[in-house]
């Protein structure tokens, strides 16, 4: 695939249309929707030509055919994930409609799980395929919708719990949504949860909209304050949604999926309640965006929630809560694909009869200060998510910081996330760790730990089930955790910096100064906080070329004032790490800065400090053991220590800054 934007758009636009013919004047208009240059049919032409040549080193030339006046691309619908997407979205609602609740939550599912990411994700879109976006999207919502509510009428609330959470989290103004979950916690017997969520929902809608919650979504709420059981009705088959082929020559932003009965329709007559209910059963709200999709094809009877192992004890009587606790991830995650890839491999379960193992997997990410552990961490741990049903819990560690947090405050904290009552948490942080292993046996747990400072400060906090995984993140390399699957993350290659850059300032500003957004690059060390808070001001100041902040940063002093932006600050991050090294550690990091960005051995350090070689490899290692060094072997086996630019940098200036006194300041760095 080209990485240039307008090929990515003809290319896109053709397989969206695949089958039919694009013409000519569709594809200029999408490229150049407001004023197309007067090269533009040669240009489109010169597109074609590199895609048809594309195919032909593929092996695949006779796919792309030039018709009068445009193009056409012939592949098989089966082929293509949106077509079969859609396959598997109708083969769901027509199950649904034949009253197979269990078969069409598989089709949707199947369905849903073809998606990686939003529909086009890193193509831009004119008007055409905006509107193929915005049609996708939109029934991808729907049909996770449904999905959702198959799965409430089949008993599954309490898995349902942390998936809803994150919808609303993500949707804060979505009333179907929040209905979904005030209904999926009252089954779980969490009553007084779904209504803090209606209290919620409501006061945002209030203070963004000045406007009420809508009236089924009230009638939801007074239904749960007077302890009734919830239902929800429904016609007597849901309405089919009727998703538009993806090659429609026409298509419409946001078709109508399904159509809504008409006024003179009957309503269906709902089944018997359940033995101990009501007659009449009460609605749950139907979502304002999509309103001709009712909420199931009968009425969503109340599902007891199952006993709880103990229940016979007051103590025990809560029933186990599903904590949601991620972070929100990183907008626009570049590249690491192989590290996340790497990470999911060893924390997903093994399926099957093979399957063994008596210990939680553990996956642990480290690397120098800003490079992006926490964002691969919380973005891995979301892709993770739909594995880990019964809870994810997070906790930052605070590792790198003169205060880290006692673990037995982190333990105390997931245990109420757990549901402990106040009177069962334990005083002792051995007696918190051994309940912690206790209430997530037998239970799909993640738990995602960030900044952490070594592996004795979380021993306390590993789940003990093989079913539950650990994410740690930490600027130490943690070695003693031998279980587990380490990777170390390190400025990424040149082409992810750019488009860190481009995803910030503009992929078009990038591409006008492709030598400068180089230089720019490289000046950073690729470091990618550097690169977001550079990519920041280029954002905030869009008359700034990059060759003129290229030449800005070769010609300061101390790049590291250039690599903050608001509360996102590279030196900062630096001086934590610096701040927990030993004072003799500190002098080694800042005369080393002296051997510049060339790799070099322990020997030659020791002759650049006058230091023994064995002392001073103890000090080399401790420095890469805490990711301010890089270590490398040579072909001749010796181990070699080299800086990164931005580290370099930062030690240059605590040198420079210990020597700015006088001569007393020169013999302290000496003897330090």
């Amino acid at each position: 695939m080209p990485t240039a934007p307008k090929p990515r758009q003809v290319i896109s636009l053709l397989m969206l249309r695949h089958n039919t013919v694009v013409q000519a004047s569709e594809l200029i208009d999408e490229l150049w929707p407001e004023l197309p240059p007067p090269s533009a049919v040669t240009t489109l032409q010169t597109y074609i030509y590199k895609f048809r040549k594309l195919l032909l080193k593929q092996g695949l030339g006779n796919l792309l055919h030039t018709q009068p006046g445009g193009y056409s691309l012939t592949v098989p619908a089966s082929s293509l994930d949106v077509s079969r997407f859609e396959e598997q979205a109708e083969e769901g609602q027509k199950l649904l409609q034949q009253g197979d609740s269990a078969g069409a939550s598989e089709s949707f599912g199947r369905a849903l799980a073809l998606w990686r990411g939003p529909a086009l994700a890193d193509v831009e879109t004119g008007g055409r395929l905006f509107s193929y976006v915005t049609r996708l999207e939109e029934l991808r919502f729907r049909i996770l919708e449904l999905r959702i509510e198959v799965d409430l009428e089949t008993g599954r609330h309490r898995e349902l719990i942390s998936e809803l959470k994150s919808l609303v989290l993500a949707h804060p103004l979505h009333e179907h949504l929040h209905g979904l979950l005030m209904l999926a916690l009252h089954r779980s017997g969490r009553r007084h949860e779904a209504l803090e969520v209606y209290q919620s929902l409501r006061q945002k809608m209030i203070d963004e909209l000045g406007l009420e919650p809508g009236k089924e979504l009230a009638r939801l709420q007074h239904t749960l304050l007077s302890d009734s059981p919830a239902e929800a009705p429904g016609p007597a088959r849901r309405p089919r949604a009727e998703p538009a082929p993806s090659h429609a020559p026409s298509p419409s932003p946001s078709p109508a999926l399904a159509p809504s009965p008409g006024p003179d329709t009957p309503p269906a007559p709902a089944p018997a309640p359940a033995v101990g209910s009501p007659p009449s059963p009460v609605p749950v709200p139907v979502p304002a965006p999509t309103p001709s999709l009712s909420f199931g094809p009968g009425p969503l009877t109340t599902h007891p929630a199952p006993p709880v192992p103990g229940a016979g004890d007051p103590e025990l009587r809560e029933s186990i809560g599903t904590p949601a606790q991620l972070p929100a991830g990183l907008a626009g995650l570049v590249g690491r694909h192989d590290v996340l890839k790497e990470l999911k491999a060893a924390l997903r379960e093994p399926d099957g009869p093979g399957a063994d193992g008596t210990a939680a997997r553990i996956g642990v990410v480290t690397g120098p200060p800003g490079v992006g552990k926490s964002a691969v961490a919380v973005h891995l741990a979301h892709m993770l998510r739909p594995r880990f049903t019964d809870g994810q819990l997070y906790a930052d560690l605070r590792g790198s910081f003169p205060d880290p947090r006692d673990p037995a405050e982190v333990l105390r904290g997931f245990l109420r996330a757990l549901e402990v009552p106040t009177s069962r948490m334990p005083e002792s942080l051995e007696e918190c760790g051994a309940l912690f292993r206790s209430r997530t046996a037998g239970r799909r747990v993640l738990v995602l730990l960030d900044d952490v400072a070594s592996s004795a400060q979380i021993r306390h906090l590993l789940p003990a089930d093989p079913r539950c995984a650990l994410l740690v993140t930490g600027r130490r390399r943690m070695t003693a955790l031998v279980e587990a699957k380490r990777v170390e993350l390190y400025p990424p290659p040149l082409e992810e910096a750019l488009e860190i850059l481009a995803a910030l300032a503009g992929r078009r500003r990038v591409e006008r100064e492709p030598g400068a957004a180089h230089r720019i690059a490289e000046l950073l060390g690729r470091h990618p906080l550097a690169l977001r808070c550079v990519g920041g001001r280029l954002a905030a100041r869009p008359g700034l070329s990059l060759t003129a902040l290229a030449d800005q940063l070769d010609a300061t002093p101390r790049i590291l004032d250039v690599a903050r932006l608001g509360e996102l600050d590279v030196r900062s991050r630096f001086d934590a790490s610096y701040a927990g090294l030993t004072h003799a550690g500190q002098g080694v990091f800042r005369l080393l800065s002296m051997m510049g960005e060339t790799p070099f051995s322990a020997a030659q350090a020791a002759e650049l400090l006058s230091r023994p070689v064995p002392e001073l490899e103890a000090v080399l290692e401790v420095l890469a053991d805490n990711h301010l060094l890089v270590t490398d072997h040579c072909a001749d086996g010796v181990g070699r220590y080299a800086f990164d630019r931005l580290t370099r940098a930062y030690a240059k200036e605590r040198l420079e800054e210990t020597l700015a006194p006088g001569a007393s300041a020169v013999e302290e760095v000496a003897a330090g």
